[in-house]
């Protein structure tokens, strides 16, 4: 009688096991099935505020998706290079990547007309209205990738070792800078050198340019306030940006992680841009505090005389822009429009 009942114990408890072990598979969390994980390449160093960005979509997309996906962030071009990142993406050397389209000014037309001088007035309002230009006219230029998010920098001013007060002192002025700005330094008088940011302070301790144009935050991160003591304040244009990923990777992923990555989409551009405008705010007050850089603004009369100068670029963008087959007074247009609707909000 008492080896039956401890058989029969044993049974029971064998049975008990069996059902949690069951109830363990069945009610898993999904973090532990079916992870997927991606690969993010960038170029700047972490810091900057293109490696924030991506810092800040990769914690979201992993807490959103309740870690059905894993992201590995590769910043400082650690994975791939500027000018290689949409090609990398699409042979899928990485599966996310961000890229700067003034870098390849030829190859992303469309969306490098907001490099033209049309008084953005910030990165936020900037980087709503990249997005919106995006969704409206979806350029063939990135029919081979997913585009997750776009965003711009803030306006670009003038960083430099001298003093630029009026048109007379850039005239000759070497600076640093890239893509459609290469056309506002010599409608000024001023010679663009084409080089990347990583390489600039390098550039400026040898002499090789007397300073940069480029938007304020760099004056921080890059520590540019250190040799550039003098900043004009042009308030020009903003430089694209977009992050895409591999096509074939985007598809493999489930409905619901796709419809996270989607839905993100103007709600990431439109965070860059409010923490690039706060960051800019940011680097001007370290950069008078810390370096006693000093910020020159143009008088009323003279920022007209420099604004008149870029006139003719949007002129020769549009007759170019024709040319290649593009509506391209329509997309400066719809720009200018929507420049208005997004600076309301």
């Amino acid at each position: 009688m008492k080896a039956t009942t401890t058989q029969s114990y044993r049974k029971s408890l064998s049975a008990l096991f069996i059902f949690l072990f069951m109830a363990c598979l069945l009610f898993a969390p999904k973090v532990f099935a079916g992870t997927t994980t991606l690969s993010y390449a960038n170029f700047p160093p972490a810091p900057t505020f293109p490696c924030v960005q991506m810092e800040r979509w990769k914690k979201e997309v992993e807490k959103r998706t309740n870690g059905m996906v894993r992201i590995n962030t590769y910043p400082g071009g650690t994975l791939l290079g500027a000018k290689d990142m949409i090609d990398g993406v699409i042979s899928g050397q990485a599966d996310i990547g961000n890229l700067c389209m003034a870098y390849q000014p030829g190859r992303f037309t469309l969306t490098n007309a907001m490099s033209l001088p049309l008084n953005i007035p910030n990165a936020k309002t900037g980087s709503l209205v990249l997005w919106d230009l995006y969704k409206k006219y979806r350029p063939k230029a990135f029919s081979k990738v997913k585009v997750l998010t776009m965003f711009t920098t803030a306006p670009t001013n003038i960083m430099s070792k001298k003093p630029v007060r009026n048109l007379a002192d850039i005239k000759g002025f070497d600076l640093r800078a890239s893509g459609g700005a290469a056309q506002i330094l010599k409608a000024w008088g001023a010679n663009q050198v084409g080089m990347p940011m990583s390489a600039t302070p390098e550039a400026l301790q040898k002499g090789v340019v007397q300073g940069l144009f480029s938007s304020l935050e760099v004056m921080k991160d890059f520590k540019f306030a250190e040799t550039c003591k003098y900043v004009t304040m042009t308030d020009t244009v903003v430089y694209p940006f977009a992050v895409v990923m591999n096509l074939d990777r985007f598809n493999a992923l489930p409905k619901e992680v796709q419809k996270v990555m989607e839905d993100m989409g103007e709600e990431q551009a439109e965070w860059t841009g409010t923490y690039m405008d706060n960051h800019v705010k940011e680097s001007i007050i370290w950069s008078k505090h810390e370096n006693n850089v000093e910020f020159i603004n143009l008088s009323a009369r003279e920022k007209s005389i420099w604004d008149e100068k870029l006139n003719p670029i949007t002129r020769d963008w549009i007759e170019n822009a024709n040319k290649k087959g593009f509506p391209a007074k329509a997309i400066v247009k719809d720009i200018n429009l929507m420049i208005q609707k997004r600076a309301d909000r």
